[in-house]
């Protein structure tokens, strides 16, 4: 073979050894710009994933809102937060003892946190307090006094372990309102299921109190009458808080405040329920100077 034909076969040879190095080294070590190209590619498909389930979360909870709002149910039913409308609940000292008379203070206070000191007079009283047991038992109306500083005190006693709920209603520049904490009181908390609705019950004296009036439909008013008797005779009560009776109406479950309004003279009350379920009625009604309080549970359809 002459010389030019032997370069030509080494150069050919060469060509084809260094085409099977690179091709040895491209299998052994990944491609770096692959690497990231599969990054992006994952990081862009959690994205999209990521976008479509926030995207129907959204949309799932902008479904369960639409479904479970009710038009001006949130006026309706108060007491479901500790600060509402530039206002909120401060209670200086939350957990209690069981059995024992304790003094609890509170204070409303603005949104530039200081004491509000100027309330209307609303039943009678410049603030009422609601106490309860998370399971609707236990039931409190109490009237605090105004400290010196603007705050509230008042004895309260709690005899059964468990979390409590107090409600402080009053009513400011001709408007209601109702804020809501939570009080604790330590021990092993017997919870008690709620009585089924029933037409009669007894006071916490022995009254026999039956409650009577329009059927309780979500979102339309009914007029609720009770009636009164002791020893099977009619009785007539006197004003209490300025009116025939004072009425509270909590929702079971998230224990939802519903401002009651008395009609008349007499134990008969106007009220409206936004919506469907379980309610504990408190009625409080005066009789020979003293203060009865009888407990129903109200079912409302839809």
């Amino acid at each position: 073979m002459s010389a030019p034909l032997r370069l030509a076969a080494f150069a050919a040879l060469l060509a084809v050894v260094f085409g099977a190095a690179v091709a040895l080294g491209s299998v052994g070590e990944p491609d770096p710009i692959g690497r990231t190209a599969g990054a992006s590619s994952g990081h862009a498909e959690a994205e999209a994933e990521g976008e479509a389930s926030g995207h129907a979360e959204t949309e799932a909870e902008g479904d369960g809102h639409a479904q479970t709002a009710a038009p001006d149910a949130s006026q309706a039913v108060r007491g479901l937060a500790v600060s509402d409308d530039g206002l909120s609940l401060r209670v200086d000292d939350a957990e209690l003892r069981a059995g024992a008379t304790e003094r609890l203070r509170f204070a409303i206070e603005d949104d530039a946190g200081r004491t509000v000191e100027d309330f209307d007079v609303e039943h009678t009283k410049r603030m009422h307090v609601i106490v309860v047991r998370r399971d609707l038992t236990g039931f409190q109306h109490l009237h605090p006094e105004q400290a010196s500083d603007g705050g509230w005190e008042l004895p309260v006693r709690l005899d059964e372990p468990g979390s409590y709920r107090l409600f402080a209603d009053f009513s400011r520049d001709g408007e209601p309102h109702t804020l809501a904490a939570d009080l604790a009181v330590d021990g092993a908390a017997d919870l008690s299921p709620l009585p089924p609705a029933r037409p009669a019950e007894r006071s916490d004296g022995g009254y026999h109190v039956a409650l009577a009036g329009t059927p309780a439909r979500a979102g339309e008013e009914a007029e609720l009458r009770f009636e009164i008797s002791r020893d099977g005779r009619p009785v007539d009560t006197e004003p209490y808080l300025g009116a025939g009776g004072h009425l509270v109406a909590l929702r079971a479950g998230d224990l939802g405040f519903l401002h009651v309004h008395p009609v008349g003279d007499d134990p008969t009350f106007a009220v409206t329920f936004p919506t469907a379920g379980t309610y504990r009625l408190f009625l409080q009604f005066q009789h020979e100077g003293r203060v009865e309080t009888v407990a129903f549970t109200q079912e409302v359809r839809r």
